[in-house]
């Protein structure tokens, strides 16, 4: 993998086409290559490589180009992914690499070309920032995405922007001064969730005293996000692609066709190839939402970023630029909540106003448990502001804490009963450490 630089900064991202070819096994001598950055292998249809081995998952694996070399990514598969002998989830590879998923043995070759992407001039799309290769070659080919009417789905971990360049895509579309509505697929109450995506007839159902347009519908001319879409029900699911393919909705309790014209955008936080193999997401749906596929890299990955971000987010919020000692501070963590958490960290950082507690802040990005707060909540020596911070997330931890026991630890049952989101629930548990830092333990 390589950049060209003009001036100083990359203007192109080159890297050679990715080549497997299944060295043994039921399908030995098949190849696939691809000039798109990106190769999925597995027995469903769809793949870039499909193999008729048995022992083989619907959707074993992908491997994809990235500014740091070529990724292997195991996409939930039953039998694993083994490199030299060990299974693995994760892996780096080289020219040459020997990968055994059943009773198939595949090696990745030289694709014997190269590819050039070019990177966007702009260090932004919409509202998005982003200086580093991974987001300027994400911005490159995002106008071409608004400019069209295809559906797009959005992966990426929590907190990357996935609404943001959401709604990015819509204001640079020719339904910019149509609706942008979002469902959040995560949040809507089972019982209730029909009724949100497609309206209701009066007397449908018990308590619908009167008729009632649907998110879908109501988005009319313009663009309909559905955030969290691997949280919609299973039973739900082939009425939305009846939907998006028939461009037709009928309302909960009625019996007339509602014609649509609407743009669909889906986000999800899951690895919805994995969600298909388990049987909890349809292959055809993920497959119709697949018609132009973005992932949004977390910080980690765009490590470049995060001085820019820093800088802006406390531009918005102070007014001034940011004290250098706290840029230093801020670009030295991973960020595992990703931009949603580095700016609550900056927001953190201005409302105290206190550079002597930031360390509390590194203490908690570097996923260290906080320092106990002093039991005075009347100490004089520090700010009105500081001594409110911590006395509100002190009881903020408390009722969160009791909240998840209640529910035995159930994110979806929690947030409804608190009423909030469920993200933002699953981000301050994850900030105050009474959830795990990765997806392991989060409940759909």
């Amino acid at each position: 993998m390589s950049t060209h630089v003009l001036g100083g900064r990359p203007d192109a991202f080159t890297y050679r086409r990715l080549r497997l070819r299944v060295a043994d096994g039921p399908d030995r001598g098949a190849v696939a290559d691809d000039g798109h950055g990106e190769l999925s292998c597995g027995t469903a249809e769809g793949n870039h490589l499909v193999l008729t081995d048995p022992t083989v998952s619907r959707h074993h694996f992908v491997i994809a180009a990235t500014p740091r070399g070529v990724h292997l990514r195991d996409a939930g598969s039953t039998n694993g992914v083994f490199l030299g002998g060990y299974r693995v989830e994760s892996a780096w590879l080289e020219t040459g690499a020997s990968i055994r998923i059943g009773l198939t043995t595949l090696r990745l070759e030289d694709g014997a070309t190269d590819v050039e992407e070019p990177l966007s001039p702009d260090d932004r799309f919409g509202g998005a920032l982003g200086r580093s290769v991974a987001m300027r070659r994400l911005f490159a080919v995002l106008p071409r995405i608004a400019g069209s009417d295809s559906t797009v789905l959005l992966e990426g971990e929590t907190g990357t922007g996935k609404t943001l360049i959401a709604d990015a895509i819509h204001r640079a579309s020719s339904r910019a001064a149509q609706p942008f509505i979002v469902v959040d697929c995560g949040a809507i109450p089972p019982t209730l969730i029909e009724s949100e995506l497609f309206g209701h007839e009066k007397g449908a159902f018990t308590g619908a005293t009167s008729a009632r347009m649907g998110a879908i519908e109501a988005a009319a001319g313009g663009t309909v996000f559905f955030d969290e879409i691997g949280e919609l029900p299973l039973e739900l699911q082939p009425r939305l692609l009846r939907a998006i393919e028939d461009r037709t909705i009928k309302r909960v309790g009625g019996s007339h066709q509602v014609r649509l014209d609407v743009r669909v955008i889906a986000a999800t936080n899951q690895d919805l190839r994995a969600a298909v193999n388990r049987g909890a997401f349809r292959g055809d749906l993920y497959y119709r939402l697949h018609v132009a596929s973005l992932r949004l890299p977390p910080l980690r990955e765009r490590r470049d970023d995060i001085a820019l971000l820093v800088e802006r987010f406390h531009e918005q919020l102070a007014g001034q630029a940011a004290p250098p000692s706290l840029v230093e501070e801020l670009v030295r963590h991973d960020w595992p909540g990703n931009v949603r958490e580095l700016r609550a960290a900056v927001e953190r950082a201005v409302l105290l106003g206190d550079p002597a507690l930031w360390q509390s802040l590194s203490d908690e990005a570097h996923g260290e448990p906080p320092a106990p707060f002093p039991s005075d909540d009347h100490d004089a020596s520090l700010s009105f502001r500081a001594v409110k911070e911590r006395a509100m997330t002190r009881w903020e931890r408390g009722y969160l804490s009791e909240l998840l026991r209640r529910h035995g630890g159930n994110l979806s049952r929690a947030a409804r009963a608190a009423r909030m989101d469920r993200t933002h629930l699953r981000e301050l548990g994850r900030r105050y450490h009474l959830l795990p830092p990765a997806d392991e333990g989060d409940d759909s």
